[in-house]
């Protein structure tokens, strides 16, 4: 397995270049990645202008098989591209293209409005809905259309899926959203803070594509290397006010960026506008969702499975080990996605799971099915005890709690973890668990395999000297030769109102530390960390409480953490039966 992995970052590398025996090379890849043998040869009409309500018009390439009858088709709608004209990505995209059409589809393939060739100004997500809609209805106009039609793509191109889904026609039969959310406001602002590593690197990789046109293949690789785009993200991320960070990575200010930092209320209609979860309960179409432990969308991702579980939907949801750009993650939203729309537009449902629940188990590399997430579990409580420990025995009636001091001006960095970029998934946190601003609490060396799978929570009972502060957790798996091994976290941002005074002036904030599956082996032990920040993944806290995009103070936080018998801080595990 492991053999077959490398063979296919191998060959998914070379495809990024580009150069000589493309078709040959797209044969092998979908070899190495286990698809289904290739049953037609393809045909590419490229440049289709598909005509919008406003009169603008959107480009798109349609890939057919050239063999006679009806078949399904796939509309992918896409701001980064359609094919080698549009640099790496747009090369490395063109791939799962042919390979649908090969297997029996029509694809559409469609840059999204104002995005390289396609007509109209570029706003991110506001015409997504009505841009959408009008596709659909030109798919449907179409004289080799059959009367099926399934979306599928990743981040944008499935956050694309969700802005029509909702109250689409009959024929739209299957989406396949893969590391997207209905939600944006969730995704941008996460906890009340600003999601800067995403937003950042989001802006300079849109940025960079846009420069790709007409530039040497070399150039374009070069400028989208790990290190080119940190030099470009890592000046803006020190930068204060945020509302200027655009300015500082790409050299000029961007009004949909300074507008959203105006609203970074989720209830605000502007992120009501755009935000498509509240539409869930209209959507027909058979979803499959695909996220990753360390994906920054996770979280919202399974809020949008819940969602559609209240309105009485029974979407699949397949959870990896990944991160948000990792391989593994796009490798099986491929082969999922072909099952999935095979099932769906052609009626051929023989490799769909019985389960529709697959979640990867960290810590055992194995997968488990269940009928529905999260599975049943037993809440277990692992309290926070003097001297850094952490156990299931109640705490002391009396303990002396524990203090640090989190400076905005040296924050508290995120190491590994959901980032967009470099260093994102799991990393050995010790160097980070040396810092005076970050707390540890561990368990004892465990007897036997403990089985934690679902949502992982923090109830933690602090005070510190700024009304407005954060708080961050971190469970940790810490193995036998002392790495502390990150499995998932959550940030609480406290702002007057928000948290639960307690009568010795006192907080109880109960913090999210998103879900996981995660087998934590015998001899292995279990870490909490507990700081104030996780920069740049949420924005730093600068402790003043001025406006988010426009504040420039720091101010230091003297915090407190309480575990005593008043004051029972604990980790909330879900471990499995």
């Amino acid at each position: 397995m492991h053999a077959r992995r490398r063979v296919a970052v191998a060959l998914l590398g070379l495809a990024l270049a580009g150069h000589g025996a493309y078709r040959s090379r797209r044969r092998l890849v979908g070899r190495a990645l286990g698809l289904p043998p290739a049953r037609f040869r393809v045909a590419v009409e490229r440049k289709l202008r598909i005509p919008m309500p406003d009169g603008i018009g959107l480009l798109a390439d349609h890939y057919r098989p050239l063999a006679p009858g009806a078949f399904p088709t796939i509309l992918v709608r896409s701001g980064y591209g359609r094919g080698p004209e549009f640099g790496p990505l747009g090369r490395l995209l063109t791939y799962p293209y042919f390979w649908f059409a090969e297997r029996g589809y029509h694809v559409v393939v469609q840059c999204t409005r104002g995005r390289f060739d396609s007509e109209g100004s570029f706003e991110p997500f506001v015409d997504a809905a009505p841009d959408g809609r009008a596709t659909l209805d030109w798919i449907a106009r179409q004289p080799w259309f059959d009367g099926a039609l399934g979306m599928w793509g990743q981040s944008w191109l499935g956050y694309t899926q969700w802005a029509v889904a909702a109250g689409a026609p009959p024929f739209l039969k299957a989406i396949m959203p893969g590391v997207a959310s209905a939600s944006l406001s969730g995704i941008v602002f996460p906890d009340g803070a600003l999601a800067l590593d995403l937003v950042l690197r989001w802006l300079a990789l849109v940025d960079t594509m846009d420069s790709w046109n007409g530039r040497p293949p070399l150039w374009s690789l070069g400028a989208t290397t790990p290190d080119a785009q940190e030099r470009r993200v890592a000046p803006a991320f020190r930068h204060l006010p945020l509302v200027e960070t655009d300015a500082v990575t790409l050299g000029r200010p961007l009004a949909f960026f300074r507008e959203s930092l105006d609203h970074p209320d989720p209830d605000d209609a502007y992120w009501q506008a755009r935000d498509c979860r509240a539409g869930l309960a209209e959507v027909t179409a058979a979803a499959h969702l695909v996220t990753g432990w360390y994906d920054l969308f996770c979280r919202e991702q399974l809020a949008d499975y819940a969602a559609l579980r209240a309105a009485g939907h029974s979407p699949y949801l397949t959870i990896g080990p990944w991160h948000h750009l990792a391989l593994g993650c796009a490798r099986t939203c491929l082969r999922e996605g072909l099952i999935w729309l095979d099932a769906h537009l052609k009626g051929d449902r023989s490799q769909l799971r019985e389960r529709p629940v697959r979640v990867h188990v960290l810590g055992a590399d194995a997968w488990r099915d269940f009928e529905c997430w999260p599975p049943p579990a037993r809440k277990t409580r692992l309290f926070l005890h003097d001297r850094g420990r952490l156990s299931t025995a109640a705490p002391p009636l009396a303990s002396e709690p524990d203090r640090y001091c989190y400076d905005p001006a040296d924050p508290t960095p995120a190491l590994g973890g959901a980032l967009f970029g470099r260093g994102a998934g799991p990393r050995d946190n010790r160097a980070l668990e040396r810092r005076p601003d970050v707390l540890t609490y561990t368990s004892p060396p465990l007897a036997a395999d403990l089985e934690v799978i679902g949502p992982v929570r923090l109830e933690l009972y602090v005070r510190s000297s700024r009304a407005h502060t954060d708080f961050f957790g971190r469970l940790c798996d810490v193995h036998p030769d002392g790495r502390s091994v990150n499995i998932c976290d959550g940030l609480f941002r406290v702002v007057p109102g928000k948290g639960t005074p307690q009568p010795d002036g006192s907080l109880r904030l109960e913090v999210d530390l998103w879900a996981t599956a995660c087998r934590f082996r015998r001899g292995h032990r279990l870490r909490l960390q507990v700081s104030s920040g996780a920069h740049p993944r949420w924005s730093r806290n600068p402790g003043t409480g001025e406006p988010l995009g426009t504040g420039t103070g720091l101010a230091a936080a003297e915090q407190t953490v309480y575990h005593d018998r008043d004051h029972p801080s604990a980790l909330l595990l879900p471990v499995s039966s």
